[in-house]
Protein backbone atom coordinates (compact mmCIF):
# COMPACT_ATOMS: atom_id res chain seq x y z
CA UNK A 1 0.00 0.00 0.00
CA UNK A 2 1.20 3.26 -0.66
CA UNK A 3 -0.25 6.99 0.08
CA UNK A 4 -0.34 10.04 -1.96
CA UNK A 5 -0.70 13.12 -0.36
CA UNK A 6 -1.25 15.93 -2.43
CA UNK A 7 -0.88 19.64 -2.27
CA UNK A 8 -3.71 22.31 -3.94
CA UNK A 9 -2.82 25.59 -4.58
CA UNK A 10 -0.56 24.99 -7.54
CA UNK A 11 -0.23 21.69 -7.39
CA UNK A 12 -4.08 20.62 -8.22
CA UNK A 13 -5.31 23.71 -9.02
CA UNK A 14 -4.92 27.47 -10.02
CA UNK A 15 -7.82 29.76 -8.48
CA UNK A 16 -6.76 32.73 -10.22
CA UNK A 17 -6.17 34.27 -6.82
CA UNK A 18 -9.76 33.75 -5.01
CA UNK A 19 -8.03 32.53 -1.81
CA UNK A 20 -6.35 36.32 -1.20
CA UNK A 21 -9.38 38.22 -2.54
CA UNK A 22 -11.60 36.05 -0.45
CA UNK A 23 -9.22 37.03 2.65
CA UNK A 24 -8.95 40.96 1.78
CA UNK A 25 -12.98 41.34 1.14
CA UNK A 26 -13.22 39.32 4.71
CA UNK A 27 -10.73 41.23 6.70
CA UNK A 28 -12.42 44.51 5.12
CA UNK A 29 -15.84 43.16 5.59
CA UNK A 30 -15.53 42.41 9.40
CA UNK A 31 -13.57 44.92 10.50
CA UNK A 32 -13.46 47.57 8.39
CA UNK A 33 -10.08 47.19 7.38
CA UNK A 34 -8.85 49.72 4.27
CA UNK A 35 -5.88 50.35 2.18
CA UNK A 36 -4.03 48.59 -0.02
CA UNK A 37 -3.60 44.70 -0.42
CA UNK A 38 -0.77 43.83 1.48
CA UNK A 39 2.16 41.28 -0.67
CA UNK A 40 2.35 38.76 2.15
CA UNK A 41 3.41 35.81 1.13
CA UNK A 42 1.33 32.82 0.22
CA UNK A 43 2.84 29.83 -1.62
CA UNK A 44 3.90 26.83 0.36
CA UNK A 45 2.48 28.17 3.60
CA UNK A 46 -0.74 27.82 6.18
CA UNK A 47 -3.93 30.27 6.07
CA UNK A 48 -3.26 30.13 9.95
CA UNK A 49 0.04 31.92 9.22
CA UNK A 50 -1.02 33.87 6.45
CA UNK A 51 -4.28 35.26 8.29
CA UNK A 52 -2.02 36.19 11.38
CA UNK A 53 0.20 38.15 8.23
CA UNK A 54 -2.99 39.93 7.43
CA UNK A 55 -4.04 40.99 10.92
CA UNK A 56 -0.69 42.28 11.68
CA UNK A 57 -0.54 44.13 8.05
CA UNK A 58 -3.67 46.67 8.90
CA UNK A 59 -2.83 46.64 12.35
CA UNK A 60 -5.79 44.37 13.74
CA UNK A 61 -5.95 43.16 17.54
CA UNK A 62 -5.85 39.19 16.91
CA UNK A 63 -7.70 36.68 19.47
CA UNK A 64 -9.29 33.23 18.92
CA UNK A 65 -12.89 35.36 18.53
CA UNK A 66 -11.94 38.01 15.82
CA UNK A 67 -9.94 34.97 14.35
CA UNK A 68 -13.24 32.91 13.98
CA UNK A 69 -15.24 35.74 13.30
CA UNK A 70 -12.52 36.38 10.23
CA UNK A 71 -12.24 32.49 9.24
CA UNK A 72 -16.23 32.11 9.21
CA UNK A 73 -16.43 35.33 6.84
CA UNK A 74 -14.08 34.02 4.69
CA UNK A 75 -15.41 31.09 4.37
CA UNK A 76 -18.45 32.30 2.98
CA UNK A 77 -17.07 34.65 0.73
CA UNK A 78 -14.53 32.12 -0.93
CA UNK A 79 -17.05 30.32 -3.27
CA UNK A 80 -18.24 33.94 -4.46
CA UNK A 81 -14.41 34.81 -5.27
CA UNK A 82 -13.78 31.15 -6.87
CA UNK A 83 -16.96 32.25 -8.84
CA UNK A 84 -15.60 35.28 -9.64
CA UNK A 85 -12.21 34.08 -10.90
CA UNK A 86 -12.89 31.34 -13.03
CA UNK A 87 -11.61 33.36 -16.36
CA UNK A 88 -8.07 33.15 -14.98
CA UNK A 89 -8.54 29.98 -12.31
CA UNK A 90 -7.49 26.13 -14.21
CA UNK A 91 -7.55 22.74 -13.23
CA UNK A 92 -3.64 22.32 -13.77
CA UNK A 93 -2.29 19.64 -16.65
CA UNK A 94 -2.97 15.98 -16.06
CA UNK A 95 -4.64 16.28 -12.62
CA UNK A 96 -7.93 15.13 -13.23
CA UNK A 97 -6.78 12.14 -15.24
CA UNK A 98 -4.04 11.35 -12.31
CA UNK A 99 -6.42 11.60 -9.51
CA UNK A 100 -8.74 9.27 -11.77
CA UNK A 101 -6.52 6.42 -12.80
CA UNK A 102 -4.86 6.52 -9.08
CA UNK A 103 -8.49 6.67 -7.21
CA UNK A 104 -8.79 2.85 -9.71
CA UNK A 105 -6.25 1.21 -7.97
CA UNK A 106 -6.51 -0.75 -4.56
CA UNK A 107 -3.02 -0.21 -3.33
CA UNK A 108 -3.29 3.90 -3.00
CA UNK A 109 -4.88 5.66 -1.18
CA UNK A 110 -4.91 9.93 -1.64
CA UNK A 111 -4.45 12.26 1.08
CA UNK A 112 -4.32 16.00 0.86
CA UNK A 113 -1.01 17.74 2.92
CA UNK A 114 -2.51 21.57 2.18
CA UNK A 115 -2.05 24.75 4.01
CA UNK A 116 -5.65 25.73 3.36
CA UNK A 117 -8.20 25.46 6.04
CA UNK A 118 -10.14 22.55 5.99
CA UNK A 119 -13.21 23.76 4.75
CA UNK A 120 -11.51 25.75 2.04
CA UNK A 121 -9.55 23.14 1.14
CA UNK A 122 -13.08 21.39 0.00
CA UNK A 123 -15.17 24.57 -0.92
CA UNK A 124 -12.13 24.66 -3.91
CA UNK A 125 -11.90 21.26 -4.52
CA UNK A 126 -16.22 21.21 -4.91
CA UNK A 127 -15.80 24.19 -7.10
CA UNK A 128 -13.27 22.27 -9.40
CA UNK A 129 -14.88 18.84 -9.21
CA UNK A 130 -12.17 16.89 -7.39
CA UNK A 131 -13.33 16.66 -3.70
CA UNK A 132 -14.30 13.24 -4.30
CA UNK A 133 -10.73 11.91 -4.26
CA UNK A 134 -10.48 13.33 -0.83
CA UNK A 135 -11.80 12.10 2.49
CA UNK A 136 -8.40 13.14 5.14
CA UNK A 137 -5.41 15.15 4.92
CA UNK A 138 -3.62 17.75 7.40
CA UNK A 139 -4.86 21.24 6.89
CA UNK A 140 -3.85 24.72 7.51
CA UNK A 141 -6.08 25.56 10.55
CA UNK A 142 -4.12 25.16 13.30
CA UNK A 143 -0.77 24.92 12.61
CA UNK A 144 1.53 27.90 11.30
CA UNK A 145 4.35 25.95 9.85
CA UNK A 146 3.68 23.47 6.95
CA UNK A 147 6.05 20.29 8.97
CA UNK A 148 3.30 20.21 11.29
CA UNK A 149 0.79 20.08 9.32
CA UNK A 150 2.31 16.91 7.60
CA UNK A 151 3.22 15.53 10.72
CA UNK A 152 -1.13 15.64 11.18
CA UNK A 153 -1.03 14.19 7.66
CA UNK A 154 1.06 11.32 8.86
CA UNK A 155 -0.82 11.13 12.10
CA UNK A 156 -4.23 10.04 9.61
CA UNK A 157 -2.23 7.82 7.65
CA UNK A 158 -1.22 5.79 10.70
CA UNK A 159 -4.76 6.04 12.33
CA UNK A 160 -5.59 4.47 9.07
CA UNK A 161 -3.50 1.92 8.02
CA UNK A 162 -2.01 0.89 10.99
CA UNK A 163 1.10 2.22 12.98
CA UNK A 164 3.50 0.04 11.35
CA UNK A 165 3.11 1.68 7.94
CA UNK A 166 6.13 2.85 6.46
CA UNK A 167 6.25 6.62 5.93
CA UNK A 168 8.56 5.75 3.17
CA UNK A 169 5.42 4.63 1.25
CA UNK A 170 3.93 8.37 1.29
CA UNK A 171 4.50 10.43 -1.81
CA UNK A 172 3.82 14.37 -1.12
CA UNK A 173 3.11 16.26 -4.59
CA UNK A 174 3.55 19.89 -4.32
CA UNK A 175 4.45 22.52 -5.90
CA UNK A 176 6.92 24.79 -3.38
CA UNK A 177 10.00 24.11 -1.64
CA UNK A 178 8.11 24.48 1.84
CA UNK A 179 6.27 20.78 -0.18
CA UNK A 180 9.66 19.16 0.07
CA UNK A 181 10.96 19.92 3.27
CA UNK A 182 7.70 18.83 5.03
CA UNK A 183 7.75 15.77 3.26
CA UNK A 184 10.81 15.04 4.96
CA UNK A 185 10.34 16.22 8.02
CA UNK A 186 7.88 12.78 8.21
CA UNK A 187 10.35 10.51 6.07
CA UNK A 188 8.61 10.80 2.96
CA UNK A 189 9.08 10.87 -0.88
CA UNK A 190 8.32 13.82 -2.60
CA UNK A 191 7.57 14.98 -6.17
CA UNK A 192 7.84 18.52 -7.14
CA UNK A 193 5.93 20.14 -9.69
CA UNK A 194 6.45 23.14 -11.50
CA UNK A 195 3.34 24.01 -12.03
CA UNK A 196 2.98 26.84 -9.15
CA UNK A 197 4.93 29.94 -9.04
CA UNK A 198 8.37 27.64 -8.41
CA UNK A 199 9.86 27.26 -11.67
CA UNK A 200 11.89 23.89 -12.29
CA UNK A 201 14.93 26.17 -11.85
CA UNK A 202 13.91 27.41 -8.76
CA UNK A 203 12.59 23.88 -7.26
CA UNK A 204 15.69 22.03 -8.11
CA UNK A 205 17.83 23.36 -4.67
CA UNK A 206 15.13 22.06 -2.75
CA UNK A 207 16.42 18.73 -3.96
CA UNK A 208 13.12 16.68 -3.92
CA UNK A 209 13.56 12.98 -5.17
CA UNK A 210 11.80 13.87 -8.74
CA UNK A 211 10.96 17.05 -10.60
CA UNK A 212 8.56 17.37 -13.32
CA UNK A 213 7.39 20.65 -15.48
CA UNK A 214 3.42 19.20 -14.84
CA UNK A 215 1.57 15.88 -14.91
CA UNK A 216 0.31 16.01 -18.65
CA UNK A 217 2.70 12.54 -18.82
CA UNK A 218 0.38 10.43 -16.56
CA UNK A 219 2.57 7.03 -16.97
CA UNK A 220 5.56 9.01 -15.34
CA UNK A 221 4.25 8.93 -12.01
CA UNK A 222 2.25 5.73 -11.88
CA UNK A 223 5.44 4.23 -13.00
CA UNK A 224 7.05 5.55 -9.99
CA UNK A 225 4.54 4.33 -7.47
CA UNK A 226 5.59 0.72 -9.00
CA UNK A 227 8.95 0.83 -8.40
Amino acid sequence: MQVCLFDIDGTLINTGGAGGSAMLAAIREEFGASGPLFDIPAAGRTDRAISLDVFTAYDLPFSELSFRQFLDCYLRLLPLHLKEREPQGQILPGMPETLDALSQRDDIVLGLLTGNFREAAYLKLQHYKMHHHFDFGGFGDKYTHRNEVAKEALGHVLQRLGRDFDPSDIWVIGDTPADVECARAIGANVVAVATGIYSVEELEPSDPDFLFEDFSDLNRFLKLLDL
